[in-house]
């Protein structure tokens, strides 16, 4: 009860704090002319201050260092918060090179390795758990690196990255809480309280972005807690929670990868093959587009809180004939909703001859 009243407290820091500064942030961003200016690729109509992500810095490292326990681990992760959110400062400003940008989150993601973020056994079911070894640090900072890009790339109409993040950290903050995963939980309410606090800037017309500072630091928290939440557990069991509540980025990162792969494109180069972009493509409002991508981020952390909770099984083979029922209805019901949205809708074209019309 004491780790769940802490998880709200910091939350709500965390929102009040960021939602704050994010004038503050404003104000700064036009001092240095870091506006992002309306392009082919943009829905905006007016040049928007782009820096925002260092208000939820400030909301993320003020609830940290007051509820998060004092350790090394902690000290590590808030560290790597604050490089990995300069090196998204940095290219804000400055245009980095993809390169450039790619080594500075690399580093940034070995602070919480090196403090000890990274499990050391890996956990297979049914096959059993085995020694990582000195892997476990080159995997961790990929994965933490990944997810940072991951976010990035969704974060391209008002308010996108940050609803999906708060979506995503919330529900992720809920199921680790219950698995006495207490850092991963503060960590996660911390990342939920930030990204809803910039959202009453951030949602459209918004008067602010959060550009690459504030999408580096939300990919990263959300890494790093799932990475707290799976160490002294079952590795894969616990990694799977948010591998089903962050589908919708990866399935869009995936896609627009493959794309670009398919057409031998730069896979940083930017174009217009994301979902929201393809929503746009339909005649879709930033609102409507929002609300149908919100929606299936809520829909699959609900499957993701349905696996935790439902108790459809002892895990001795035993099952319970009414919670399967419930449990299956669920999964169809989030089947569903993911094939309505991909198929339905064409986000992803099934035919070669429509190819030329995405």
């Amino acid at each position: 009860m004491v780790d769940t009243t802490d998880a709200v407290f910091a939350f709500v820091a965390a929102a009040v704090i960021t939602w704050a500064l994010v004038p503050v942030a404003e104000q700064l961003a036009r001092r240095l002319g870091v506006l992002d200016e309306p392009g082919p690729r943009s829905q905006h109509t007016v040049s928007t201050p782009r820096m925002s992500g260092i208000a939820i810095l400030a909301g993320v490292e003020v609830a940290g260092w007051i509820w998060l326990p004092h350790n090394s681990e902690v000290t590590a992760i808030l560290l790597g918060a604050v490089a990995v959110t300069l090196v998204g400062a940095l290219d804000d400003v400055f245009d980095l090179p993809a390169l450039v940008k790619l080594v500075g989150q690399f580093a940034a993601a070995a602070i919480p390795v090196a403090g000890g973020v990274h499990p050391d056994v890996l956990t297979i079911p049914f096959i059993g758990g085995f020694e990582l070894g000195w892997t476990a640090w080159p995997l961790t900072m990929v994965g933490i690196v990944a997810v940072v890009n991951i976010i990035n790339l969704i974060d391209g109409i008002d308010g996108l990255a940050a609803g999906v993040c708060a979506i995503a950290a919330a529900a992720m903050a809920v199921i680790a809480l219950s698995l006495d995963r207490t850092e991963a939980g503060i960590l996660a309410a911390i990342t939920a309280g930030g990204a809803l606090g910039f959202l009453r800037h951030g949602f459209p017309p918004a008067s602010s972005f959060m550009g690459d500072a504030g999408s580096n630091l939300l990919g990263y928290i959300i890494a790093v807690a799932s990475i707290q939440g799976a160490l002294k557990t079952n590795a894969v069991v616990a990694l799977a929670f948010p591998l089903v509540i962050l589908a919708v980025p990866i399935l869009d990162t995936g896609f627009v990868v493959a794309k670009r792969i398919k057409y031998r494109q730069p896979i940083y180069q930017a174009d217009r093959w994301h979902f929201h972009h393809r929503m746009a493509n339909k005649g879709f409002s930033q609102r409507r587009t929002l609300a149908y991508l919100y929606g299936w981020t809520l829909v699959l952390a609900l499957l993701a809180l349905a696996l935790r909770f439902v108790p459809y099984s002892d895990n001795r083979g035993n099952f319970d004939p009414v919670y399967t029922v419930l449990m299956a209805a669920v999964i169809l019901g989030a089947v569903g909703v993911s094939v309505y949205l991909v198929i339905v809708l064409e986000i992803v074209k099934l035919k070669r001859t429509q190819e030329s019309d995405s």
